[in-house]
């Protein structure tokens, strides 16, 4: 019995043993076909697609003549989109009312361009499309695609070209809009502020060279332009212009160039605001340095006034006393030439406080003057009251000088190696425009080594003088300049080590500045010539440079 029951018992184990097998079998074989069921419904790769999409028909078809209608359509082979079409789409000549081209965010086998202007009769129109047309999936670009018609029987086919440089920095802008006018009866110097040009173009965004194309035969005047609001509108507060000198007659076989540079603004004084008790604010524009404040009517007496330049923005501060029992008055504005008449509202606000503050760093260079301002105009600073000690505690003599417009005191004396000094400026030193004095002012500076320190010397050939040699950062902002009205070395010591670049300004009025264009007056900017390299201004280290200029 115990046999037979042992038998029975292990052939029930083997059953349910290859019940589990089996059931083990099949589900391995669901899991199989699940597997290749996702496989099957999986893209298996391939190389990338980095093919432009191809123009399958246009209707009309490009280049077509005698042009009638409001729509024209662009078939592709593939989905395509448009980026970025305000930016990249050029049409020349400018449209007033701006055509309607879809689809924009959505992507479809075709564009569609709906014209919404009154076209000009017998004229050849170009609709540079830059790299706005790219196509759904890897947004491979159709690289300046360009539709042309004529409303006439024939296509201009004349060209202008040319190159974009900048008149003051080593590369120009990107976007520059590059624009003909005609030269006919309705043309003055004024057009460009007023008018669209009659043909357009643009470098885009990786161009300096430009060509004007499908023009017909004429005067012309060529200007370009980079410009913030994309009206094709010189906007002297904003853009900057550049302009072959006299005119250009097509056809031509010339390659012009032009220079960007921003104007100097012309000058205009803006609405004053209190700013503080006994403190007045002047914005202005263009060139302060000639301008004058003068306030009309009954005065107290012993009337006194200063002006200062705000440091952070184009605004003088008109500072008063005794204060004025007025509800408003009356202000002339004058600078050379301009002059204006501008009415304030006093308001009873509280004055400034006086506060000291040092604009030198910690670290002195050696031709470096320790400098110094403060919240209210300085009247008064006594010299006795400032002392100079050395790390020995030895008294060091000094100089003091005041720049009046900027409010800002130096104190001039000499330094050494691997020094340090405190400067002590004792109560009532400082007697501000309304008699504040100051308390106790303690400053401390130090000095590097010679070593920690660059030493530069440029030899200039092939150059006219008067000139200014310049040491720029990478951004261009002038760290060092030397001016010079005939031939010499410059040698310019103790630099702050780091890579500069070089650059001579064509100093031709002999104002040791840069002075831009005017384009009215058809007059240029100063020539500036770049030297081809970066200079590495190491510590303890004396490159020597020679700079042969064209």
């Amino acid at each position: 019995m115990k046999i037979k029951w042992f038998v029975v018992n292990l052939l029930k184990f083997e059953v349910r043993m290859h019940k589990n097998v089996l059931q083990g079998i099949v589900l391995i074989a669901i899991i199989i076909m699940m597997i290749s069921c996702a496989n099957r419904g999986t893209p298996s790769g391939g190389p990338k697609d980095e093919e432009a999409p191809k123009i399958t028909r246009s209707t009309p078809e490009n280049y077509t003549t005698n042009f009638k209608g409001k729509e024209i359509r662009v078939y592709f082979d593939e989905y395509v989109k448009i980026k970025n079409l305000q930016k990249q789409l050029i049409i020349s000549p400018p449209m007033n009312t701006e055509p309607t081209v879809t689809p924009l965010g959505t992507a479809s086998k075709y564009i569609k361009i709906i014209i919404n202007d009154t076209l000009e009769d017998n004229t050849t129109y170009a609709f540079n499309f830059g790299q706005s047309i790219v196509d759904n999936n890897e947004e491979n670009p159709y690289e300046y695609y360009k539709y042309v018609f004529s409303t006439g029987d024939y296509i201009d086919s004349l060209s202008v070209k040319g190159q974009i440089l900048d008149a003051e920095k080593r590369t120009p802008d990107t976007f520059v809009s590059v624009m003909l006018y005609e030269r006919d009866s309705t043309y003055t110097d004024s057009t460009v502020y007023k008018q669209k040009p009659k043909y357009i173009t643009n470098t885009l965004d990786s161009l300096t060279t430009f060509s004007i194309d499908n023009i017909k035969p004429g005067t012309y005047k060529l200007v370009a332009l980079k410009e913030e609001s994309g009206n094709y509108t010189f906007q002297q507060n904003n853009d900057k212009i550049g302009f072959y000198e006299g005119f250009i007659t097509a056809p031509t076989d010339s390659f012009y160039s032009m220079k960007l540079f921003k104007e100097e603004l012309n000058f205009e004084a803006k609405r004053p605001k209190q700013a503080a008790g006994q403190k007045i604010a002047f914005g202005y524009g263009g060139d302060h340095k000639s301008m004058e404040i003068e306030i009309l009517g009954n005065l107290p007496e012993g009337f006194e006034n200063r002006i200062t330049k705000d440091p952070s923005s184009d605004t003088l501060f008109y500072w008063y006393k005794p204060k004025i029992e007025l509800d408003s008055a009356k202000f002339v504005i004058r600078n050379k030439a301009y002059v204006d008449t501008l009415n304030h509202r006093f308001r009873q606000i509280d004055k400034d406080t006086l506060v000291v503050k040092s604009i030198s760093s910690g670290t002195l260079g050696f031709e470096e003057d320790f400098e110094f301002t403060t919240t209210i105009p300085m009247q008064k600073f006594d010299e006795s009251f400032v002392t100079i000690l050395d790390k020995d505690s030895i008294n060091i003599p000094f100089k003091t000088s005041y720049n009046v417009l900027e409010n800002k005191r130096q104190i001039a004396f000499e330094k050494k190696e691997s020094d340090s000094y405190k400067i002590t400026i004792l109560p009532g030193a400082i007697q501000d425009f309304f008699g504040n004095v100051n308390d106790t002012l303690n400053f401390s500076a130090r000095t590097k080594t010679y070593a920690d320190y660059s030493n530069m010397r440029i030899t200039l050939r092939n150059v006219t003088y008067p000139v200014i040699v310049q040491l720029t950062n990478e951004k261009e902002e002038v760290k060092y300049e030397q001016f010079a009205t005939e031939e010499q070395l410059f040698d310019f010591k103790n630099l702050n080590p780091g890579t500069y670049y070089l650059r001579v300004v064509f100093d031709t009025n002999g104002n040791q500045k840069w002075d831009s264009g005017d384009y009215l007056k058809q007059q240029q900017a100063e020539r500036i010539g770049h030297y081809p390299e970066l200079i590495d201004a190491r510590a303890n280290w004396d490159p020597i440079i020679e700079f042969i200029l064209e």
